[in-house]
């Protein structure tokens, strides 16, 4: 599936994307301010109970103080410290609306929403008209998705549509290609995708195998979506992201796709 040849050449300009570091961004959809998975607290380690602990090995770019407002946070899932910390459980009660997962939905009070997948919320605009977040399938790991969710929890991915609007994925963590490819059928191809990658593993669990997109399968999810744009996040600043920067890089140029790479604006 091949990108758009009608989408304008200055969507990166049209659609900046701070980043602040391991699954945190921030960008301007519809005059609406979006954050992902905010994780802003200090390296260290992060114990999780019923599962092995986390190790953040580097700060955020930036803190919640210097956000400005944030009118959506698009939440993959609350269930780890890697994606929801404790300075971005804090955040949540200052942001209008947060969109996760059912499960999330129901733990994280009442500015949260969970949504199933294909369900859709609609925004209203600050000039008029409205925004179109909906809820699209994600795997926190290899196999099944029922057998996935057991062990790893629910993660909803995330599509953002409006008139005369980019197409806008936010994968959060999935690490399944067939998600992907469920998406880019209802709405490929898309003008930016947001993809959280990083190969995350642990020895012991589902045989080592990635939790996340790894940095091949992160160029080949661009590929099925058609995305004009890929802004990888979710690659560093945890001890258990095992490809980074540079293993993307290769990853996409290796599949001829390094042109689609934009790395953000750091935040």
């Amino acid at each position: 599936m091949a990108p758009s040849d009608t989408t304008s050449d200055t969507t990166s300009e049209q659609l900046p994307v701070r980043v602040f570091g391991g699954p945190t961004a921030l960008f301007e959809y519809g005059g609406l301010r979006f954050l992902t998975d905010p994780t802003f607290d200090g390296p260290g380690d992060y114990p999780a109970p019923g599962g092995p602990g986390l190790t953040k090995t580097a700060p955020a770019s930036g803190n919640p103080a210097e956000l400005g407002p944030v009118d959506v946070v698009l939440l993959s899932h609350d269930e780890h410290a890697d994606n929801l910390d404790h300075s971005g459980r804090a955040l949540l009660a200052d942001v209008p609306l947060t969109l996760t997962t059912p499960g999330g939905g129901k733990r994280l009070g009442d500015k949260v929403t969970g949504l199933a997948d294909w369900e859709s919320v609609e925004l209203d605009r600050p000039g008029g008209g409205t925004v179109t977040v909906t809820g699209v399938p994600a795997v926190h790991g290899p196999g099944p998705r029922e057998e996935v969710e057991a062990i790893t929890g629910q993660v909803v991915g995330f599509v953002l549509t409006g008139d005369g609007l980019p197409t806008v994925y936010v994968s959060g963590d999935n690490a399944s290609l067939d998600a992907v490819g469920e998406t880019a059928e209802r709405f490929g191809p898309v003008d930016t995708a947001v993809l959280f990658a990083g190969a995350p593993r642990f020895e012991g669990l589902f045989d080592g195998a990635a939790l996340v997109l790894d940095s091949t399968h992160a160029a080949e999810a661009t590929r099925i979506l058609g995305a004009r744009r890929v802004v990888p996040v979710h690659y560093d600043s945890w001890a258990h992201f095992t490809e980074g920067r540079d293993a993307l890089l290769a990853a996409f140029a290796a599949a001829g796709l390094a042109d689609r790479l934009d790395w953000g604006h750091p935040g």
